[in-house]
Parts: C-alpha cells; sequence; structure tokens
C-alpha cells in the first residue's frame, strides 16, 4: 500500500468509516428496547393491581374467619374436572353439617386475572355438579364456598389433574 492511499483513507469522514457505527449499534439497541419496556408499561394494564387494595385488605379478616369455620366443621372438598364441567364431593367431619343447595367455586389465576372464573354448581345426589369453562392446564387456586356465604375451602390445583384434587382437611377431634 502506497502512503498516497493511505493519507487518503485517513481523510475520509469519521461517518464513512464502519467502526464507529459498529461501536454505535449497542448503545442503539439498548434506547430502541428501553422505549418499547416503557411503550408495553404504560399502554398495557396491570392485572395484578385491584383499585379497591383497602378494602380487600380489611376483608381478609373476614376470610379468614370463613376459613376457620371450615375448618370446625371439618369440611373437605375432592374437586374433579372433566370435559363436561366439574364435580364436587363436600364431606364433614362434624354430624351438626348441614349439606347446601349449591355451592359457588372460583378458580383463579395467580399472575393472570383475565382468565379468572366463577360459577354456582347445584347438588345431584352426594356430589355437587356444574358445567365449567374449564381452564388451561396449569396452577389455579380454587375456592369453594356455600350459598350463604357461611364458609370457604380454599386451596390449590394443578391442571390437567388425574382424579380428585382434595381441598381443606377433616380435623379429627
Amino acid at each position: 500500500m502506497n502512503t498516497h492511499t493511505a493519507r487518503k483513507e485517513d481523510r475520509l469522514p469519521w461517518y464513512k468509516h464502519p467502526a464507529p457505527w459498529l461501536l454505535m449499534l449497542g448503545p442503539f439497541i439498548v434506547v430502541v428496547a428501553a422505549l418499547y419496556s416503557a411503550w408495553l408499561a404504560i399502554t398495557s394494564a396491570d392485572g395484578l393491581v385491584v383499585e379497591d387494595y383497602y378494602k380487600q385488605g380489611l376483608n381478609v379478616d373476614r376470610t379468614i374467619a370463613l376459613s376457620e369455620r371450615a375448618r370446625a366443621l371439618g369440611l373437605r372438598a375432592g374437586v374433579a374436572f372433566s370435559p363436561q364441567g366439574i364435580a364436587v364431593r363436600l364431606s364433614s367431619g362434624t354430624a351438626e353439617f348441614s349439606f347446601p343447595k349449591a355451592l359457588t367455586v372460583t378458580l383463579s389465576h395467580p399472575t393472570r386475572a383475565g382468565l379468572d372464573q366463577a360459577g354456582t354448581i347445584f347438588r345431584a345426589g352426594d356430589v355437587y355438579r356444574g358445567e365449567f369453562r374449564l381452564p388451561r392446564s396449569g396452577h389455579w387456586l380454587v375456592q369453594i364456598e356455600d350459598d350463604g356465604k357461611t364458609w370457604r375451602l380454599m386451596g390449590n390445583v394443578v391442571l390437567p389433574a388425574q382424579g380428585e384434587a382434595t381441598i381443606g382437611v377433616v380435623t379429627e377431634k
């Protein structure tokens, strides 16, 4: 290479060299990713945050009392999911328990509130059955209440489940 060619390259403006562009590419990608992340944060709703968080916090004592009532009654529910819907077999460890005509079942996804669903199932013999829009596979929180909302059973189910999932424990006296 002669000195005349090298000097001509040195005289080129900076933007005609590839090295500065390669060095600027990394920070440029980071800026674009940050702007995209900011756009996502602004335009999407946070499903985990509720507007009435204070009121829901006040209901914690009531929720605990309903769960304690279910424990005192020795309630246990066997929950089975099928393509036709949901079936709940309810049992009690106490003789004074009267089985309600209907149960309210709530399926909640731990992180995606849009997938939550609730429904009422009715007693048919010794099992409560009802049509239910079956959830996707994964981890689900199951809540079962009587129609008078005097007790509540809460538990976790991983779907698809084989057989019955047991919620609640029969207390031994």
